[in-house]
């Protein structure tokens, strides 16, 4: 299944790369710079794993962290390094690797990681553990991650707008209230899994990492993508006012279990 997964993220990282440019998703790349601004170290050694083209990576970087990319993606991972290089930025390594395999790093050498995009594709329960065990066991003793999950239960309402025909089998819409498993490419997408904010945590919490909070990183604007990219559009100011509430209020619970995506901020013990 991992095939399925780089062939996807190999034809187009620009598309990724550009994702974050659209107004649903710009709010999810802020949302997440602000819990990285919250909860990481002030400096140190990050690891972006699951870095795709390194939009965070870059970012982390040009503010003095001393950055690692790791991806399964060789195209993602060859754009990263030329994106560095014309932005005159330095990585300490641009990896291509397995989230479930990191023996390319010894143990206790990060003070902080993103780990934003395994937990999507990683289908396998053991394999979901194998990865967050390594994750944990690069970590030095008190760093934190921000862990990524797809949320089933905010996916529930975006779906009204992406996928209405699948409102058709009133099982499998009920099916969206637990976790779900896409062995199989989904339209437009790939292999995935899709969780729920209590069994993410659970997770988690499974392999000996501490929770601190997490976040819905869509806010209140989730399912709302037509609607908010119109904003952006025709009404900047407005625009701009909804980003900086629907960021600040990420974490807030009325509204985190209720989002495609939810970043969880833990701490090895």
């Amino acid at each position: 299944m991992i095939d399925h997964v780089r062939k996807y993220y190999d034809q187009d990282p620009e598309r990724e790369w550009k994702r974050f440019e659209s107004g649903l998703c710009e709010i999810e790349y802020l949302t997440t710079l602000r819990l990285i601004e919250r909860h990481f170290p002030e400096r140190g050694r990050i690891c972006d794993i699951g870095s795709g083209p390194g939009r965070y990576a870059l970012e982390l970087a040009k503010r003095e962290y001393s950055v690692t990319l790791l991806d399964i993606s060789k195209r993602s991972i060859e754009f990263a390094q030329s994106i560095f290089k014309a932005q005159g930025v330095e990585a300490e390594r641009f990896i291509l690797g397995n989230a479930e395999d990191m023996n390319c790093f010894q143990d206790e050498y990060f003070d902080a990681a993103l780990f934003l995009g395994p937990c999507y594709h990683i289908v396998e329960k053991n394999g979901r553990h194998k990865a967050l065990s390594e994750l944990k066991r690069i970590l030095k003793p008190n760093a934190v991650a921000i862990v990524a999950y797809l949320n089933s239960w905010g996916i529930l309402r975006t779906g009204v707008v992406d996928f209405p025909h699948r409102f058709q089998n009133l099982e499998y819409v009920r099916s969206m209230f637990s976790e779900l498993v896409f062995e199989e490419p989904l339209s437009g997408f790939t292999v995935c899994y899709w969780s729920t904010p209590e069994i993410a945590i659970s997770e988690v919490e499974q392999v000996g990492f501490k929770v601190e909070t997490y976040a819905g990183v869509e806010g209140f604007a989730a399912g709302m993508s037509p609607q908010i990219e119109t904003l952006k559009e025709t009404d900047p100011e407005a625009y701009s006012n909804l980003v900086e509430i629907a960021v600040e209020s990420s974490v807030l619970p009325q509204y985190r279990d209720a989002t495609d995506h939810i970043h969880i901020v833990v701490r090895k013990g």
